[in-house]
């Protein structure tokens, strides 16, 4: 069987929950990014929390949108590496449910996860202890998988770590000996500043590349959107940038093709570009127009905002995909 998507990335349990701004001030942490702690401080976060109302899920960026692909009626399969503790029980239970294939072997260790504290002006504050996630390389691409898939994902947060950066490599190369096309998101703009010329020759080799209003500046060091997905577009033969409430900006064949937002009363925004990416792979492996899939993504996008976590409590039906692709 193939797969629409195989995606890699760093195998996380998110664990939610909605704190006040004094809550964070006590806990310490700048807000509105992602800090990657170590399991000693993870636990005493999470000692912290005692008593408050939490959520959990299987989570990570590259497998938020394969979760989402799975949701809309597509095929998925993940590449990430948990262990054989509860936490990864856990994540192997809820990728199971949902219908993603998972490959690789749980490993001795501790599971990776990522505490997300969402204040009331739907900030997300993200504290990511990688554990053995971190240690996902060249080895665990499951190449029968791989050559079986029509797009490869790659989430730009593996090039934070030496072996998950050349398991992000060894997919790419794989996917090119094969004649799989590749996407990447960016991820996140501390990336775009820690390694804006490593990713600058990376991108020049994937089919789609997903970025934000912000990581698309600091790529190019433009200001106006469409200048910037211009300035890609001389690279990547698709791009989409995202525009927050603004929508998004989809470039293919020398075209800009303008996706409106959706109005959305947005209190959690977790997930929200994890959710679009969804939107347009699932789209665009399944017959669509790049329009098409855009209405879809900014949908999900919008969909996601309005609720807590990263994963959609009110799915679409197959009819209200339908309709959106019409």
């Amino acid at each position: 069987m193939g797969f629409d998507v195989y995606g890699m990335g760093n195998a996380l349990v998110d664990i939610q929950c909605r704190v006040s701004d004094a809550k964070l001030t006590e806990l310490a942490f700048d807000k509105g990014i992602m800090t990657l702690v170590d399991e000693a401080t993870q636990r005493d976060v999470l000692a912290k929390l005692s008593g408050e109302t939490v959520n959990r899920c299987a989570g990570g960026s590259a497998a938020n949108t394969l979760i989402g692909v799975s949701e809309f009626g597509g095929s998925a399969a993940y590449a990430g590496k948990v262990s054989e503790d509860e936490i990864g029980e856990f994540f192997l239970a809820d990728m199971h449910r949902i219908g993603v294939s998972m490959t690789g072997r749980q490993v001795s260790g501790h599971t990776g996860t990522c505490v997300v504290l969402i204040t009331e002006d739907a900030q997300r504050t993200m504290l990511t202890n990688l554990a053995v996630s971190a240690d996902l390389g060249p080895e665990d691409v499951d190449e029968t998988t791989l050559k079986d898939s029509k797009y490869v994902y790659v989430e730009g947060y593996l090039f934070s770590g030496d072996r998950t950066r050349e398991a992000a490599f060894r997919a790419i190369e794989l996917a090119r000996e094969h004649g799989v096309k590749i996407a990447f998101t960016v991820s996140d703009p501390f990336l775009v500043n820690l390694y804006r010329d490593q990713l600058w020759d990376l991108i020049k080799s994937v089919d789609l590349l997903f970025c934000n209003e912000e990581e698309a500046r600091s790529l190019t060091q433009l200001d106006d959107p469409d200048a910037c997905a211009r300035k890609i577009h001389e690279h990547v033969a698709n791009v989409a940038v995202t525009l927050g409430a603004n929508g998004s900006i989809l470039m293919h064949e020398n075209e800009i093709i303008r996706i409106p937002g959706i109005p959305a009363h947005a209190i959690d925004t977790t997930g929200a570009g994890d959710m679009y990416a969804a939107g347009i792979l699932y789209g665009i492996t399944n017959g669509l127009s790049w329009e098409q899939a855009g209405r879809i993504a900014s949908h999900a996008s919008a969909r996601i905002v309005a609720q807590l976590g990263a994963r959609l409590a009110n799915k679409f039906t197959a009819d209200e995909v339908a309709e959106l692709a019409g």
